[in-house]
């Protein structure tokens, strides 16, 4: 196993995370690959684990000043993912592939003279877990409901990252139902998410509007306090694990559906 810089080899298979076999990853459109020529000249950072040849891992890392948490001179970690499905080059997992990224980020992140690292994770056993970065040396630095912001500093007096929270919710419409997406797109999971809505608001017609709000623009971000989310008529849906095409749809044509029995509609 090696532990490379992301260079044209594996750049397709990094914008699909690593899933390029997978017609759900492709249905993401090309929101990853804006998102990273846009980011890397800001400083992204990505690495990936080379077994046989082939991408296996990866983990990608941001400066704390383009990311979504508040941080003084650290970098933020994205999400690290070591294959874990059948298909494509198979799983990979409970290799130590994923400490070993870890490892070298942590190396990257201290030559640049940063302060510290920051990585986000779930309090429930699964993908991106708070417990495994625990388990790596880090402290939890703040809390918003599921997901856990932890870090691990690399100077004396630095200073814990925080959370930004959520500032404002998109409204309903009175004519029509508001389909509003907030995308990052440095996730192809949620930029899937983003495109499923888009084609299921437009299925309606001029009874729902789809509403796209960008937030790499940091400054769009920091006005609503929303990296990636999807509402419905003012409504948060969950959007993980990614719900498909079919759910969004249904989850419009309720709303729909009780407009047309609402006095006046």
């Amino acid at each position: 196993m090696e532990i490379l810089d992301l260079n044209e080899t594996h750049l397709q298979t990094y914008l699909h995370c690593l899933e390029d076999w997978s017609d759900e990853m492709r249905e993401a459109g090309n929101h990853k690959h804006v998102w990273f020529n846009r980011m890397k000249d800001r400083g992204l950072r990505v690495r990936i684990a080379v077994e046989d040849g082939k991408a296996c891992g990866m983990i990608q890392y941001v400066p704390s000043e383009h990311s979504f948490i508040e941080g003084d001179d650290l970098y933020f970690i994205h999400c690290i993912w070591v294959h874990g499905h059948k298909q494509g080059v198979g799983n990979r997992q409970k290799r130590g592939m994923g400490k070993a990224l870890l490892e070298a980020t942590e190396r990257d992140v201290e030559s640049m003279g940063r302060k510290g690292i920051a990585a986000w994770g779930l309090a429930l056993p699964f993908w991106m877990k708070a417990s495994w970065f625990k388990k790596q040396g880090y402290r939890k630095a703040d809390k918003d409901g599921m997901a856990v912001l932890l870090w691990k500093p690399f100077a004396d007096g630095a200073a814990p990252p925080r959370w930004i929270r959520l500032k404002k919710k998109p409204q309903p419409l009175t004519d029509r139902v508001a389909v509003t997406s907030f995308v990052n797109r440095w996730c192809t999971a949620q930029n899937g998410v983003h495109e499923r809505a888009r084609r299921a608001a437009a299925e309606f017609g001029d009874r729902a509007v789809f509403q796209e709000i960008r937030t790499s623009d940091r400054n769009v971000f920091l006005e609503w306090g929303i990296s990636d989310a999807l509402f419905i008529d003012g409504k948060q849906v969950r959007t993980g694990p990614p719900p498909s095409f079919e759910k969004i749809r249904k989850k419009i044509a309720g709303r729909v559906k009780k407009r047309k029995t609402q006095p006046g509609s």
